[in-house]
């Protein structure tokens, strides 16, 4: 038996693209091959972060004198990376057969097969040497986790604002209402020069700001790592180049001392799924935004939110080691290569859609649109395939998250394209993980939850001192 074997394909076929392997069918296959061999032993990954934190997954793998224990390594490797972007680590505590925790050392290491990632945790968001520590699963320490309430503060008047690659997004809320929103096409990852940036948030927020009496707080959201209103690492920034890096990283802090009042800012699937949890009134929700990239956010079952990182846009949902990849981390098959319009753009050619050249992304993705909303089969196909990669991956999820409700927003939802994804993810809830469908309910937003909105969910961030 080969050491890919558990490279399962997908029961329902997404039309444009045949050789897709879930990896929710994958991962089951793995560790029912083990339970049936009577060889599965305890694997244990703890993911210490830079506060102290650590999280636990605890999964089987096959004994080391199992005939099949060489596909440990390709199935820990994935587990792994996905856990690395839905946690976050710069310590990982590898607890199992020695052989998987080695391997994954030889992976992690500069100029292997996960530099990026190793580079990523380490230096861009912890900021302390990244490793893996190979021990025996009583020596994985134990959970430690920290949660705390996000947002729900209204009061006041307040600018909320969403910054996606294709478009920025700002509204003035009084009072929780928002009075006042527009959407802006602009350019951040084609531009190098980090006042452009600057400029254009500040257009947004002065527009905002003009349109109430007064400023009380302002709360943003952006993809990337944030921390302490500070952006990490961000792809709205890739094209910054390092020795002016700092610039943008200050940008809010400056903005929040200009206008003199609290600013909070987050990772922009925090705040699909704090719009999720307003809207509602529900918790254990998922929130994937769908627009330029996969943006995703966790409200737990108690209403607060982890200090995990959420980038599922890096985390492997399809484990065909031909997948295509992702032109940033290098990485095959991870999730922003379908949930997105980058899924788009890539199944067009597949599809019979020829890509304009020249202009926006936001310009090519409408372009597409329209054959979908004209019922072009082609486009269609598009989204019955994300819908179908959708349904598989909402299973994955639920093996690491805890999840009652899973919320989809974002540009690739609009028109025919949301009821095509809502019913496809359905679909393979309902007849291939009927345990899931009970549980999770999976919908776009409703009227409650558009009144609602990102941009009043990232206005409610910061508090306002009442003093």
């Amino acid at each position: 038996m080969s050491a890919d074997f558990f490279l399962t394909p997908a029961n329902t076929v997404p039309p444009l693209e045949p050789e897709y392997r879930p990896a929710v069918l994958c991962n089951r296959t793995f560790r029912k091959a083990a339970e049936d061999a009577g060889q599965a032993v305890p694997l244990i990954f703890g993911m210490e972060r830079g506060d102290g934190s650590v999280s636990r997954y605890e999964t089987i793998a096959f004994a080391r004198d199992a005939t099949q224990s060489e596909a440990n390594l390709l199935y820990a490797e994935r587990i792994l990376k996905f856990l690395l972007w839905q946690r976050g680590a710069c310590t990982v505590h590898v607890g199992g057969p020695a052989h998987i925790g080695e391997y994954l050392q030889t992976c992690y290491r500069e100029g292997s097969l996960r530099e990026f990632d190793a580079d990523f945790m380490g230096n861009s968001v912890y900021a302390r040497p990244f490793k893996i520590i190979v021990c025996t699963p009583e020596e994985v320490p134990a959970k430690h986790e920290n949660t705390a309430p996000l947002g729900r503060h209204l009061d006041g008047c307040r600018i909320g604002f969403d910054l996606g690659a294709s478009d920025r997004k700002v509204s003035a809320v009084v009072d929780g209402e928002a009075i006042y929103s527009e959407e802006v096409v602009w350019e951040p990852r084609q531009n190098s020069d980090p006042e452009y940036h600057v400029s254009e948030v500040r257009k947004a927020l002065e527009t905002a700001a003009a349109k109430m009496p007064r400023v009380d707080a302002i709360g943003g959201s952006s993809a990337g790592v944030y921390v302490n209103n500070r952006p990490m690492i961000a792809s709205l920034f890739r094209g910054i180049p390092k020795e002016n890096y700092h610039i943008v990283r200050d940008m809010f802090l400056n903005f929040a001392r200009d206008f003199n009042v609290p600013l909070a800012i987050v990772n922009d699937g925090e705040v699909t799924a704090l719009a999720g949890a307003m809207s509602l009134e529900e918790n254990g929700i998922l929130g994937i935004a769908l627009g330029s990239s996969e943006a995703a956010g966790y409200v737990t079952t108690d209403g607060n939110i982890t200090e995990w990182l959420n980038e599922l846009a890096f985390a492997p949902v399809d484990y065909n080691p031909h997948a295509d990849r992702c032109e940033w981390s290098g990485d095959y098959g991870v999730g922003a290569r379908y949930f997105s319009q980058q899924c788009v753009f890539r199944l067009a050619p597949r599809a019979g859609i020829d890509l304009p050249e020249g202009g926006t992304d936001a310009d090519r993705l409408k372009h597409v649109q329209t054959f979908l909303e004209d019922g072009h089969e082609g486009a269609t196909n598009i989204w019955r395939s994300m819908g179908i990669y959708l349904g598989y991956s909402i299973a994955h999820y639920a093996d690491f998250y805890d999840i009652n409700h899973v919320l989809i927003l974002g540009r690739c939802t609009s028109g025919r394209g949301g009821d095509l994804l809502l019913n496809g993810a359905n679909d393979i809830l309902n007849r291939e993980f009927p345990e899931l469908a009970a549980k999770i309910n999976v919908q776009l937003p409703d009227e409650k939850s558009r009144r609602v909105g990102q941009s009043i969910a990232a206005a409610s961030l910061p508090v306002i001192d009442q003093a």
